[in-house]
């Protein structure tokens, strides 16, 4: 298990003082910029040694109920008036709060990256170990025909590097904007604008009212929400897989642990039950997100509290439940003898085979052919029986079963394989 101390790199791009931090870089490139443009002296240099103290700031705001206010005056206070006069000169509050916001998602999704690469290394790593481990693959909940074990961890790869793409694009996408207060440029200029999202390496946000429109983080939500449905289907299969009556896999169980705290004999799927729950709370972001898109004219702050809220909540949740879905990959116990059982013990698996190899040489219709065989496979209770009543209704060629599990189910396994790590190279 993951402990949650172990995301605080994330969670301190969200605290108070981080927040603060990202203001004062973006303020800074403004001031450079006005400089550069001749439109201020040099006063920049003043401000160097500048220290933020979300103390001051909480009992300045205590007074002017307005934080990016108080943020300056705490600033400013410590250098002369004539360069402070300078500071937060022709913007509006929100293109430091948006522009700032973009920074701190940026460095956030950065983190999340890093996690996922590790995540698809754990789930690579267990795909390479179960290549040539055939096991019953199943459609419906039934017994369908074997597939390599490896697929449940490649598919659960191929939708996590699909959510880290999205990620990717997204972090590319970030903008900013030092448009005014409602989107004008009343005092500040679009080249002016232009070469402070240069200098903090973001787009320019083509259209700020006196926001950037909220549709970005609904997406970023959304992203996020496909990340914790990555993370549940996954989740669901080792649960599943768990179970008593299947007992395919099973967490790692430390020295000391218990399942229970009257039943000794419990091994529990705890933390695969533990993401699931997680992946229903960060989904749940979705919602408010969306609807923090509503807003009035140019603009109104009902989404500055909500978001407040649930960025922070859903980075942490969703580093520590990448993570923690890591560990338990990497922990997970393959009951191998039992899935290779499974498949030596059936052979009803065996009919869509079967049909295919004698279609081509049957000379009745298909559906007289299946009706054979689904007889057969339904009124058998051994291979020995399955194959008395296929030789007595069908030709079958000598030693035709039982089947050579790999070389019919497996066989194309390496061409799969370097199909999934070529489109997705992340395993890397």
């Amino acid at each position: 298990m993951i402990a949650r101390y172990e995301v605080k790199e994330v969670a301190e791009l969200w605290h108070e003082n981080a927040k603060f931090s990202y203001f004062f870089k973006v303020e800074m490139a403004l001031l450079q910029a006005l400089e550069e443009k001749k439109i201020i002296p040099n006063v920049s240099g003043e401000f160097k040694n500048i220290e933020i103290n979300p103390l001051r700031i909480s009992e300045i705001e205590a007074t002017t109920h307005h934080d990016i206010i108080a943020f300056c005056s705490s600033v400013t206070e410590q250098v002369t008036p004539e360069a402070g006069k300078f500071f937060h000169f022709g913007c509006t509050s929100s293109d430091i709060i948006d522009t700032a916001l973009s920074l701190q998602l940026k460095d956030s999704i950065k983190i999340e990256l890093a996690d996922l690469e590790l995540l698809l290394k754990a789930l690579a790593k267990k795909a390479e170990e179960t290549k040539d481990l055939p096991s019953m693959g199943r459609s419906h909940g039934m017994y369908a025909e074997p597939v390599s074990f490896s697929h449940k961890f490649l598919s659960a790869y191929t939708e996590f590097s699909r959510r880290y793409e999205d990620l990717v694009e997204f972090n590319k996408s970030l903008s900013g904007q030092m448009s005014g207060a409602v989107g004008s440029y009343t005092i500040l200029t679009p080249e002016i604008e232009k070469l402070v999202m240069e200098k903090l390496d973001l787009k320019v946000e083509p259209l700020s009212t006196q926001i950037i429109s909220r549709d970005y983080l609904a997406k970023l939500t959304s992203i996020h929400a496909g990340i914790a449905n990555a993370i549940e289907r996954f989740a669901i299969e080792i649960r599943h897989l768990h179970r008593s009556d299947v007992n395919e896999v099973m967490e790692g169980f430390k020295k000391g642990q218990k399942g229970s705290s009257t039943m000794p004999h419990k091994k529990n799927p705890i933390s695969a039950e533990n993401l699931s729950g997680l992946s229903r709370i960060i989904r749940s972001h979705t919602v408010v997100a969306h609807e923090n898109t509503l807003l009035w004219h140019e603009r109104d702050i009902s989404h500055s509290s909500a978001e407040r809220l649930y960025l922070p909540d859903a980075f942490g949740l969703v580093t520590y439940a990448v993570r923690r879905l890591t560990s338990t990959i990497t922990d997970l116990v393959i009951n191998t003898p039992v899935i290779e059982k499974r498949i030596a013990e059936d052979f009803k698996y065996t009919s869509s085979y079967i049909l295919h190899s004698l279609l081509p040489t049957w000379k009745k219709t298909r559906e007289e052919l299946y009706a054979i065989i689904q007889a057969a496979s339904f009124e058998s209770k051994s291979l020995k029986e399955f194959e008395g009543k296929l030789a007595s209704s069908l030709e079958l060629p000598a030693n035709f079963l039982p089947l050579n599990v790999s070389e019919i189910y497996l066989k194309h396994e390496n061409e799969i394989f370097k199909r999934i790590f070529t489109r997705y190279p992340y395993n890397k």
